[in-house]
């Protein structure tokens, strides 16, 4: 055993010997990085996960529960601020069950079970009052919980005294919330309602007007612009919305008509517009002749009166009409007497015209004005002049078309070409902002630990192999050595001159070196043998 030992210690030493710095240095390279491998292998895959237990916990209910958990042998920590407690994460569910076995965590609350519990005859009635309203607060907070967006909350409910007489019952109650809300959430006028009703069906004679609902950061949710909607024109929030809307869809519609035209990283546009809000509601009772072109209207009625005489002695009908006489009612003057004639027509006709009523609600907004402003990148970017002035009229025209069709005409007017030319911008300039997006395309951000494993696994796949290389050359050295070595006892051969050993001979080489070393004990001996004899 010592004998093999001391040759793997000869073979490993002559090994190392033989080897260059550089074989060195990998070797103890690779002996590092396997053992750097294997302790980030195993602290990977035998980590333990923590995950919370229980959070927004007061100190003396993370004290008591962190005692039951010593207690219990249960690995936990404590997260900074000292109001979570972390365990391991297969964990997590068992001791949720177990604490909640043992009462914990002790929240204090009021709710509705505990009528179920702690009812009793001795109770008085302003007791059951206060007990009474925290359960409902208490009920209306995890009631509120229930909406996205909201953390916790906190409802401080006032309720009217009740008076001895019906009269006496003047009061209204009031409800103050503070909602803990998650960050950057952006309530919808539908969940704000439901918050206001929420509270006010739940209390009586709780009206919507004496609710206040704020948040954290002290932002009030109004009610009234819930109701009214943010997008009505009525308020200047929804007045603005609806510019920017409007303005969005002319910028989105140019945009990609151009984008297809020129290319979508060629072009850049801008719009912006002139709303009036002005709403108009009004009756016209306007009255029009049925034939306009002879301004006369339809008859319905008419009534015609002829009257004709002939005779002697036509005194009153002798003469000629009065000056200022009128047509249907006409008087003669006398101018004598013989024979005379005369006729009288009457004609009355009733004429009726086109009474027409309209009652108009003016739309909420027009347009009164608009301007797009549009760059364009040349095909050149470093020559203006590669875009040509039929591709640029091109634009201007579909630019045109554009403000002509979405201005309203009853604000803005007949418009001219030039009026609409002055709403067009169109300008031919290179893009110097696009220099710089492709470099952030080709490289892409790769985390530094990703360069470390793959730097580690590299280096090891490297050492590894540089083993194996050293190990095959090893063994094939040593074959080639033990191939010598048998080759070498086949050739050997004894030779025929040396005299075999045996006990005769043994025997005989130590008298002949008695006799020569000390002849007087070898002559002794000889006397000895004689005398026997």
């Amino acid at each position: 055993m010592n004998e093999r030992l001391k040759k793997v210690k000869t073979d490993s030493a002559q090994f190392w010997k033989s080897r260059s710095k550089k074989q060195k240095g990998l070797l103890i390279g690779t002996v590092v990085g396997v053992i750097a491998l294997a302790s980030f292998l195993t602290y990977l895959f035998t980590r333990t996960t923590m995950v919370p237990l229980f959070t927004e916990l007061s100190i003396k209910e993370v004290g008591e529960i962190s005692e039951v958990l010593t207690a219990q042998g249960v690995t936990y920590e404590i997260a900074p601020g000292g109001t979570n407690i972390l365990v391991p994460e297969g964990e997590v569910d068992t001791l949720k069950v177990s604490l909640a076995a043992q009462g914990y965590p002790e929240s204090g609350e009021i709710n509705n079970s505990f009528f179920t519990t702690n009812a009793g005859f001795g109770m008085t009635d302003n007791e059951f009052e206060v007990i009474r309203l925290a359960a409902t607060q208490t009920e209306l907070e995890n009631l509120i919980k229930t909406i996205d967006g909201i953390k916790n909350a906190n409802v401080m409910i006032s309720l009217p005294k009740k008076g001895v007489f019906v009269n006496d019952s003047n009061q209204e109650a009031s409800a103050a919330i503070t909602l803990d809300t998650e960050p950057g959430y952006q309530f919808s006028s539908e969940q704000i309602a439901t918050l206001y009703n929420l509270v006010s069906k739940s209390i009586p004679d709780l009206s919507t007007d004496n609710i206040v609902i704020t948040n954290q950061y002290s932002e009030y949710f109004d009610l009234e612009s819930a109701t009214t909607g943010s997008g009505s024109v009525d308020t200047v929030q929804g007045q603005m919305e609806v510019k920017k809307t409007i303005e969005r869809d002319l910028q989105r519609q140019v945009q990609q008509m151009l984008g297809t035209l020129m290319g979508q990283d060629k072009v850049v546009v801008s719009v912006t517009t002139d709303i009036d809000f002005k709403q108009e509601n009004r009756k016209e009772n306007l009255v029009e002749p049925v034939d306009v072109e002879n301004m006369a209207g339809i008859e319905i009625s008419a009534q015609r009166i002829t009257e004709t005489y002939t005779g002697t002695d036509a005194a009153g009908a002798i003469g000629t009409p009065q000056a200022g006489a009128d047509e249907d009612n006409l008087t003669y003057r006398e101018t004598g007497n013989g024979d005379g004639e005369y006729e009288r027509v009457e004609e009355t006709i009733n004429n009726d015209v086109n009474r027409i009523t309209k009652e108009i609600q003016e739309s909420p907004y027009k347009i009164r004005d608009i301007g797009i402003q549009v760059v364009v990148e040349p095909p050149v970017p470093d020559d203006a002049t590669s875009l040509s002035d039929g591709v640029r009229s091109d634009i201007e025209q579909i630019l045109a078309t554009i403000v002509r069709t979405s201005i309203d005409k009853e604000a803005a007017g007949d418009l001219s070409e030039q009026d609409i030319e002055e709403k067009i911008i169109v300008s031919v300039q290179p893009f110097y902002g696009n220099d710089a997006a492709p470099i952030d395309k080709a490289t892409p951000v790769i985390p530094w630990w990703i360069w470390v494993v793959g730097g580690i696994l590299v280096i090891v796949i490297v050492l590894l192999v540089a083993t194996l290389i050293f190990e095959k050359k090893r063994k094939e050295n040593e074959e080639e050595l033990e191939l010598m070595e048998l080759q070498q006892r086949e050739l050997f051969v004894d030779d025929i001159n040396e005299e075999k050993e045996t006990e005769s001979t043994v025997r005989r080489k130590q008298l002949e070196k008695m006799a020569k070393e000390k002849p007087e004990d070898f002559a002794k001996l000889l006397r000895s043998w004689i005398t026997e004899d």
